[in-house]
């Protein structure tokens, strides 16, 4: 008798854990093997589990999250106890940070050793406790597809988000009558957020009065799957449109009103809108200090409309004075139907005001100056922009690249610009593409990332040329922390305090070393006669580009100031 035919009668924990992923659609995992797992990675090995080992769990979490930010699912890692599931504990925050479904499975010592500083013993509940939706510890295997069920349904439901499940040694090797829910129950939490429709006639009641209102969005429509209405909103308006850095790709980079994102390193033209509107519809946003720049100076002529699923999110920090409080699947199509049949003339009525945001926004657009041959990081991105196919996937890691990619790339979907926004973690990047790529083989995948960020993960580039996952490494290499060096150069009298990076890495040939084809570029004029070429090319590679070290993201709105109180760059 084979294996599936015993599936329903009598196994393991380590094999009930496996079946139970399947029966969650789970295809693919992520992670790294050690001493209490073995029995785990024994089952993967015989059931052929898809399973990609990276170079670090580190690298294995961040892979996990790339992949459910592309494709929407629940990310799955694997780690051993100790050092293994310590390993997790950025890429879990980054997660949390960003509500990002993920379930994390970490092998803890057996139960006799437990709280015993054993080997390789930590305690993940409460290293994980204020980074994750929920976590749980397992001693007993007969509880293992209850909190497996649970785990997942926590991950994906409501406001998403990681879910830490730590198993002790013993359980994986305990035989058991094996029989997987078909439902969960929880105390205290359903999974429903439905809310109270009053709430949303009062939001419709104030946009009919508002003569200048600007819609404000954020990555909470993408984790929804609601951006047709949010496009059919904002059309039905009449009205401008800004992000968060989260929710780029919602609204298509080029749509009439849309003004790019907001924020520290956001456009002229968002940050004045929010400045100079008079009604706020904020959606699925949580009022980062990094979009308010000072909150109390914050969109001082609106009235705060805010649609969000977080009740914790709602007045934290700026004011809402009317809430819709729900689950976006549920309130945006009401606020949708309800506003189609408003007999409010939006279009009329908001003419004048959409006509003075877009000068505004085309006063002081994203620009760069050229200067001689050298290769400048806007006009870097813009063309790698112009060779992308449409549903093309970009993945970030953290500092000037990240903000560069964001101002210069055009996103047109959701899910198609990744980055860690919340915790902002360097080393993000390569291992968020690998599993960005894994997921939605189908598309182009492509990081840009800087030479301090990619030396956080870099191991990666073995993993990527191990399973010839394509994604194509772009490094803005300028010598020197460069979002560090900026803030030292403007606010620190140049005091390049442990910053600069002035080694002698060579990044073509670490490429090499792990198997991938690595190349260079340090001219302006091989954008033209170089990339079009090495981005075609099948299969991946890392593309080093040189750039200026003193090139700052621009504009800028320094820390305490206004968001109308902007550094301009550019040509200014």
């Amino acid at each position: 008798m084979d294996f599936e035919e015993v599936l329903d009668l009598r196994m393991n924990g380590a094999q009930a854990v496996l079946e139970s992923l399947k029966k969650e659609g789970v295809d693919i995992v992520f992670g790294y093997p050690g001493g209490v797992v073995l029995k785990l990675y024994d089952e993967v090995y015989k059931m052929k589990f898809p399973h990609i080992l990276t170079g670090h769990e580190q690298g294995a979490v961040h892979a996990a999250d790339g992949y459910a930010r592309a494709s929407g699912k629940v990310g799955v890692v694997f780690a051993t106890s100790g050092p293994g599931a310590a390993n997790l504990i950025t890429g879990i925050a980054t997660a949390n940070m960003d509500s990002v479904p993920l379930v994390c499975i970490t092998g803890q010592v057996a139960n006799p050793a437990i709280g015993k500083d054993s080997f390789q013993e930590v305690d993940v509940c409460g290293i994980t406790t204020p980074i994750t939706k929920h976590n749980y510890l397992v001693k007993d295997v007969r509880d293992l597809p209850r909190v497996i069920k649970e785990a997942f349904f926590i991950a994906r439901t409501g406001r998403p988000g990681p879910v830490s499940i730590d198993v002790a040694a013993d359980v994986f090797n305990t035989e058991f009558e094996y029989e997987y829910p078909e439902t969960v129950r929880l105390r205290g939490y359903t999974g429903d957020y439905t809310g109270d429709a009053a709430e949303i006639d009062a939001a419709v009641k104030a946009i009919e009065q508002a003569k200048k209102p600007l819609v404000f969005f954020g990555g909470g429509v993408t984790s929804s799957n609601t951006s047709e209405d949010l496009r059919a909103i904002v059309e039905r308006l009449g009205a401008p449109s800004a992000s968060t850095l989260m929710g780029l790709g919602c609204i298509a980079s080029g749509t009439k009103g849309f003004l790019g994102f907001a924020g520290m390193h956001g456009s002229y033209g968002a940050n004045m809108a929010i400045q100079q509107c008079d009604l706020l519809l904020c959606i699925g946003m949580r009022f980062s200090d990094r979009v308010t720049g000072r909150v109390a100076e914050f969109a001082p002529k609106a009235k705060i409309l805010h649609f969000e699923l977080d009740p914790a999110e709602v007045n934290k920090n700026v004011e809402a004075d009317v809430r819709v409080l729900g689950d976006l699947r549920w309130s945006l199509p009401i606020l949708r139907e309800k506003l189609m049949a408003s007999k409010t003339d939006f279009g009329a009525k908001h003419a004048e005001w959409l006509q003075h945001v877009a000068e505004l926004a085309a006063s002081h657009p994203f620009s760069y100056r050229e200067e001689g041959d050298a290769i400048k990081p806007g006009a870097l991105i813009r063309k790698i922009g112009s060779l992308m196919d449409e549903d093309a996937i970009v993945v970030t890691d953290v500092g000037q690249h990240q903000m560069w990619a964001a101002q210069f790339y055009e996103a047109r979907k959701p899910r198609q610009f990744l980055t860690s926004g919340g915790l902002g973690t360097m080393g993000y990047g390569l291992p968020a593409a690998m599993g960005a790529k894994l997921a939605c083989p189908g598309k182009k995948v492509v990081l840009f990332t800087g030479d301090g960020s990619i030396m956080m993960n870099c191991q990666e580039f073995a993993t990527i040329a191990d399973h010839e996952i394509d994604v194509k490494v772009v490094i803005l290499e300028n010598h020197i922390l460069g979002m560090v060096g900026q803030w030292q150069r403007l606010f620190y009298n140049r005091h390049y305090s442990a910053s600069e990076l002035k080694g002698k890495r060579d990044f073509v040939k670490i490429a090499e070393a792990m198997g991938l084809r690595g190349y260079r570029l340090t001219k302006a004029e091989e954008l033209e006669s170089r990339l079009p070429e090495l981005l075609a090319e099948p299969g991946p590679a890392v593309i080093d580009c040189v750039i200026p070290q003193e090139e700052n993201v621009l504009p800028m709105v320094p820390g305490g100031k206004r968001l109308d109180e902007m550094v301009l760059g550019g040509e200014d």
